[in-house]
């Protein structure tokens, strides 16, 4: 019989039985083996050692008893932060995942101070104890220093580098791993174990009592009063649901042991829906909504937290349900307007709003396969499927009541990659695969630009790329090859020149004819183009000088010297030539132009790159070797600020051309402990060495 089979899914009858929980923690520290056994069936085997690192989400519904709960499992490689953040959306709970061989590194605490900001309930799981190097006391102590009030509530035992079971420490109880895979009932402790128990108890007790409202129980206990975990069980589950208190669970997932402590953390500590609360919502036009909870019989409001396309059944969502019930074949409302989070338009994202959208089969994730549903109620996480209009971030909604859901925290792109297809058979398949795989990822942005004539794809590192472009070649079948990214340059005058512009044909016929004599200057970054006639005595007639101008500006556009536009000058007209019947509009544009070209050289004209104003915000302990790497940018800092507790900000003004890998080498330098962002603020004199190195670049 196969495990789906074995394990029917009940679902739940009302968002009190459901409880939703996200894991987090780095790559390598063994979450994706944790999920598996989480949602594995009971006495299944569950695969050991390393396992290739994912990078996509997992998501997998377990009914325990009359509790339904979802795991949903996330990278973790910082490139898929995208993904952690669509996890923390579609939950309602954080488990924490380190591992007992390791110190809890930045980006984990980053996140934990992330999920602190809103008060999302919080537990750690510390895995891989079997290791040599695994020191369970040392991460506890690390977990109580990074993460403030977290007590270990059990303790693994440990027998010749086996893990074969946990102590309880508020119980005084010890469950023993079932050599048949199976769920082994708690029995006592032996002697040692009891005096390890007592040893340990007392500082997790004292934690757990001062979360209780019976003020005079800390003074029972300091009596002498024996408190066990009946008097505190209430007390210690709200103070877990509250994000006051933070358990630490050591688990291991090839021997089960830990599991069922595991999962009572979950059940009794973690909130149902109705209890974690709702994300801002809006109506569809950006005014107040409403009070709006966890009701199944309230106005409908889901959010599409994943999107994947499927070769059999076409588009696949992944829905939030925040409130209402959502139906197969229900027409609903979808919105999405990822600029209103962001604060500008998300390439890639425009905003939209459709009515009438047909939902189509609604099933429940399982660890094996999925189980069909003719509905969803709210508080569920579920799978649906041919919403058509829907991408990642959307909302859906009732009809007669649309609503929009504020987005997730966005991580802003910051490391471009230039594409094209590999053959020109495949553009037209690669402008087909974006426009799928940028409604999926929100995290992807995408932009054509028009001056060095690249498709850029913005991302969040390395990985990102390779992740993508897997995507683009398995699943769309597009090839696609790898180019530099080019800057974008400006040309600018130097120093004032003067020039002519001289079109003379009369050749017979009916000819050209137009000299212009021109004044050139330039001016202070940002000022733009300006023209100053100063002709006198009519020697250009008048309806020709806006002939002139028009030409200056279209050689402008097209640059005198390298083929990038021209910035910042002024052209004053001085005087010209005109002839009775050969001189026309064309002629004078075409003078105008010609005249910028003639006054350009390389002593005249210079080239200038962009600049972009960084905010660097960076671990104390890192600020100096991000400073030196600044330096070797050729930026300019302007200054540090404090930031968040123990983080310092970085002011500093860096050449776009010195940023293409910057978030790569950030990373390496801050020990992944800095984010940044840019914001362009003016072009600047490029070096003359880098002239030929960069400006080559232009296609």
């Amino acid at each position: 019989m196969s495990r789906t089979e074995s394990r029917s899914f009940v679902p739940p009858a009302s968002p009190d039985q459901i409880r939703n929980v996200v894991l987090v923690g780095p790559a390598g520290a063994g979450k994706s083996m944790l999920f598996e056994r989480l949602t594995a069936a009971e006495g299944a085997q569950v695969r050991q050692g390393e396992q290739p690192p994912s990078t996509g989400m997992g998501v997998a519904t377990v009914a325990r008893g009359d509790l339904v709960v979802t795991l949903v499992d996330t990278p973790g490689r910082p490139d898929f932060v995208g993904e952690v953040r669509a996890g923390l959306r579609a939950a309602d709970a954080v488990l924490f995942v380190v591992s007992a061989g390791d110190t809890v590194d930045e980006p984990t605490r980053m996140l934990w101070r992330e999920c602190a900001a809103v008060g999302m309930p919080r537990a750690v799981a510390v895995t891989q104890l079997e290791l040599a190097r695994a020191d369970y006391d040392a991460v506890v102590a690390d977990c109580q220093r990074v993460f403030g009030d977290a007590q270990p509530l059990y303790r693994p035992i440990l027998q010749g580098g086996s893990v074969t079971g946990v102590l309880d420490l508020l119980r005084r109880r010890v469950r023993r791993v079932d050599p048949d895979g199976g769920v082994a009932a708690p029995e006592e402790p032996t002697d040692a174990e009891a005096a390890d128990i007592e040893e340990r108890r007392g500082p997790v007790l004292e934690s757990v009592i001062e979360q209780s409202e019976d003020e005079s129980l800390l003074e029972r206990y300091l009596e002498g009063e024996d408190v066990d975990l009946a008097m505190l069980r209430e007390d210690l589950r709200a103070a877990v649901a509250t994000a006051r208190f933070f358990p630490i669970i050591p688990v291991h997932p090839p021997t089960a042991a830990g599991i069922e402590e595991l999962f009572e953390v979950i059940e009794v500590g973690f909130p149902a829906p109705p209890a974690a609360g709702i994300p801002p919502v809006s109506t569809a036009s950006g005014s107040d909504y409403g009070d709006i909870c966890a009701d199944p019989d309230a106005p409908l409001v889901a959010e599409v937290v994943r999107t994947t396309t499927d070769p059999y059944v076409g588009r696949l969502s992944l829905v939030r349900v925040f409130a209402g019930t959502l139906r197969s074949d229900d027409r609903l409302h979808v919105s999405g307007h990822l600029s209103w989070v962001a604060g500008h338009e998300v390439a890639g994202h425009p905003g939209h709003d459709e009515d009438d959208e047909r939902v189509g089969q609604i099933s429940s994730p399982l660890a094996d396969g999925t189980a069909p549903r003719d509905r969803a109620i709210a508080g569920e996480l579920v799978l649906v499927t041919k919403i058509a209009h829907a991408e990642t971030a959307d909302t859906l909604s009732d009809m007669e009541h649309p609503a929009l859901v504020a987005a997730w925290l966005l991580p802003e792109p910051q490391l471009p990659v230039a594409v094209r297809a590999a053959s020109p058979g495949d553009e037209d398949k690669l402008a087909s695969a974006l426009q799928r795989v940028v409604a999926e990822d929100v995290t992807l942005r995408m932009e054509q630009n028009p001056e060095t004539h690249q498709l850029v794809l913005w991302t969040l590192g390395p990985a990102h790329v390779d992740d993508l472009l897997e995507r683009l070649r398995e699943r769309h079948h597009v090839e696609v090859e790898v180019d530099p990214v080019r800057t974008s340059l400006r040309e600018t005058f130097v120093r004032p020149v003067d020039g002519t512009g001289r079109l003379v044909k009369q050749s017979g016929g009916h000819g050209q004819y137009a000299v212009v004599h021109v004044r050139i200057e330039p001016l202070e970054r940002g000022a733009g183009f300006e023209f100053v006639d100063k002709v006198v005595g009519g020697a250009v007639p008048r309806q020709f000088i806006p002939s002139v101008e028009k030409g200056c500006r279209s050689q402008i556009a097209q640059g005198v010297l390298a083929g990038y536009p021209l910035v910042d000058l002024r052209v004053t007209l001085l005087d010209g030539k005109a002839h009775s019947v050969d001189s026309s509009d064309m002629a004078f544009q075409s003078a105008g132009a010609l005249a910028l070209r003639e006054a350009a050289n390389d002593s005249t004209v210079s080239l200038l790159e962009p600049v972009d104003h960084i905010a660097v915000t960076v671990a104390d302990e890192y600020v100096g070797p991000v400073m030196a790497d600044l330096r070797g940018r050729r930026a300019q800092v302007h200054g540090t600020e404090a930031g968040e507790e123990g983080h310092t900000v970085v002011h500093a003004e860096v050449p776009q051309h010195e940023l293409s890998r910057y978030a790569i080498d950030l990373r390496s330098v801050s020990h992944g402990s800095a984010t940044f962002t840019r914001e362009f603020v003016r072009y600047d004199y490029l070096p003359a060495q880098l002239a030929t190195e960069i400006g080559s670049n232009r296609r």
